[in-house]
């Protein structure tokens, strides 16, 4: 594994490219490391994973679940998420070469030169948290290797380069973080949990196809079938608009569950009305500034409910 120098007879030097790990940090600033990490283990998006569970441990424990489980959901479900991230990277490297978004990705513009360890550290950051928690929680273990799988196997490698549907099914991946949080914490099947794990699979595609319909000529130009290129930007914000509904009718739901009261409901109630809103100007005006402030508002949208989750399971008992 090695970087790249800014010289390229040092880029080219069959030497650089084997070097050592110990060696990254000569290579390259505090920053530039860091923005890689960040970028090749999508850690944004493991974040929003890591929310997702955490508020899942929050509804199946009816409260505080306990900080040694949250640890164990941050680390486990952390590195499997990061795992997953970087074998899609991989898998996608070609692609993303196609798109400005993503050219600067570490796999595709040379800051890695030797990619074939990212597969391999993948697959480990996968595997070692999901058996190490097997004996004690396989039902964690069961939902850790299922998100895993549909977001790589099913997603990644079968779906998204295969059909316009590919997110749809790929939601799922967050609906089983949501699972693995509430399974830490004892109770996968709470039926918070289960609602939950509902609102991130319905969730997922209005969310990306905010996200496509912003970038549309760039995904018309690349290989991935994605529904917004293949229909009229007003059709397509009506598609997302048949994932915001129920979504927003599913957030307001969780207010009945006597552990979350109006701590939950009022922010909730709030972000909801944004984002229907948002989504009512797309389809007025399905522009790139509306289609933008629609994936960001779905961003929004998803922090407010799960931290309200969280402040709500924690704050409504103490009433």
């Amino acid at each position: 594994m090695a970087f790249s120098r800014p010289e390229q007879n040092k880029q080219n030097d069959p030497l650089m490219r084997s070097a050592p790990m110990d060696s990254l940090a000569m290579q390259k600033g505090w920053r530039e490391w860091l923005r890689l990490v960040v970028v090749l283990f999508k850690l944004r998006i493991v974040f929003l994973l890591l929310m997702a569970a955490t508020a899942g441990a929050f509804i199946a424990a009816a409260g505080w679940p306990g900080f040694s489980i949250l640890l164990l959901v941050w680390l486990a479900g952390g590195m499997a998420a990061a795992g997953s991230s970087a074998i899609n990277q991989y898998w996608e490297r070609h692609t993303d070469g196609q798109m400005g978004r993503t050219q600067q990705r570490p796999l595709v513009n040379g800051d890695i030169l030797n990619p074939h360890w990212v597969p391999l550290v993948g697959l480990a950051l996968i595997l070692i948290p999901s058996l190490l928690v097997l004996p004690s929680n396989p039902a964690m273990t069961f939902f850790l290797l299922l998100g895993a799988f549909i977001y790589v196997g099913i997603y990644t490698i079968w779906l998204k380069p295969r059909t316009l549907l590919n997110i749809v099914i790929g939601g799922a991946a967050g609906s089983a973080a949501v699972l693995t949080g509430s399974a830490a914490a004892g109770s996968w099947n709470a039926p918070g949990a289960l609602l939950l794990a509902l609102i991130l699979f319905l969730w997922t595609p209005f969310h990306f196809w905010s996200l496509a319909l912003l970038y549309r000529d760039e995904y018309a130009r690349s290989d991935v079938p994605m529904l917004p290129v293949n229909t009229t930007p007003r059709r397509a914000a009506w598609w997302v608009m048949l994932h915001t509904f129920p979504t927003c009718l599913g957030g307001l739901l969780l207010a009945l569950l006597p552990t979350l009261g109006l701590a939950y409901l009022l922010p909730t109630f709030w972000v909801t009305a944004v984002l229907f809103w948002r989504n009512v100007q797309l389809i007025r005006d399905p522009s790139p500034a509306h289609a933008r402030a629609m994936f960001m508002a779905s961003n929004v949208y998803l922090l407010v409910l799960l931290v309200a989750i969280c402040a709500g399971s924690v704050i409504t008992p103490l009433w």
